[in-house]
């Protein structure tokens, strides 16, 4: 049974988190302790990669991180977007998170149906008139730039964030019997903090294709694959994988019920055959002496 999931990312800062209904529902505890932390880079860093915001007509977020380092550049940079900007988001929850730093209704916003990419970009294609400018961190996957040229997409990636190791304690795996990872840097960061980790009964849950690489390159055995069609956030994931969970411990108490009560049946059955048996005996053997 899971009891403990370590939850690589910072702690929701809302008590309205889908993590804590579950908590609730399915009596586990949530430990979050991000891997990674998220370094914006300076404007001097951007600038030397000659890339220019405005020669763009729509920005895509994959991450609030992204979404978090384009605006504080674009504040520290005195760039003034325009009004018909347009956003594109990985998905609704994340492309949700403009209302911090513009006005979503005067937006026009489009997000992917799934949390993937080839979802986005197809979603892109429809809009492929479009100068596309793609914030991101320095560590990246090439499988959107292989999406993006398959579509013949107008695109820009440039670097606005790194990210780097956060180190664990040598306790935070201790009673934990789920660890969750978002991104290729956090897998490095969990091997890098325990060189010598191995799984033994730690289950391990991964979020987004470049994570799913990263975690089989380095021998990991993957235990919960998420977004799905039928899951598209890591929450609800975690919620079906647990309910699935649930129905197998169910089921094995059922059978070992079923067990338990067929063998007191069976031993108290033992005692009247024997008396059956012997009584039987006793018949037989005064038949013969008669």
């Amino acid at each position: 049974m899971i009891k403990k999931i370590l939850v690589s990312q910072p702690a929701p800062t809302t008590p309205k988190s889908p993590y804590f209904d579950i908590a609730e529902k399915y009596g586990v505890e949530f430990d979050f302790q991000p891997l990674i932390k998220v370094e914006g880079i300076s404007t001097r860093e951007f600038r030397d990669q000659r890339v220019n915001i405005l020669d763009h007509t729509a920005v895509v977020f994959n991450s609030k991180h992204a979404i978090e380092n384009f605006f504080r550049l674009c504040g520290e940079l005195r760039v003034k977007l325009p009004e018909d900007m347009k956003y594109y988001g990985l998905s609704e929850q994340i492309i949700l998170y403009i209302q911090n730093f513009v006005q979503y209704r005067k937006r026009k916003v489009f997000f992917g149906s799934s949390g993937r990419w080839p979802e986005l970009v197809q979603t892109m294609y429809k809009h492929k008139g479009e100068k596309f400018l793609i914030p991101q961190s320095d560590v990246h996957s090439t499988e959107v730039q292989n999406l993006l040229d398959e579509k013949k997409l107008k695109y820009t990636q440039c670097v606005m964030y790194r990210t780097v190791c956060n180190p664990l304690s040598a306790d935070a795996l201790r009673d934990v019997d789920m660890v969750v990872l978002f991104t290729p840097a956090g897998v490095h960061s969990l091997l890098t903090s325990f060189p010598d980790f191995k799984q033994s009964n730690v289950r391990l849950a991964c979020f987004g294709a470049a994570t799913q690489k990263a975690m089989e390159e380095a021998g990991l055995a993957i235990d919960l694959i998420a977004p799905t069609p039928g899951a598209p956030s890591i929450t609800k994931s975690i919620e079906q994988y647990l309910e699935e969970e649930k129905k197998k411990d169910a089921e094995a108490k059922a059978t070992k019920t079923k067990k338990t009560t067929a063998k007191k049946a069976t031993t108290a059955k033992a005692p009247a055959k024997k008396a059956a048996t012997t009584t039987k005996k006793a018949a037989t053997a005064k038949a013969k002496k008669e």
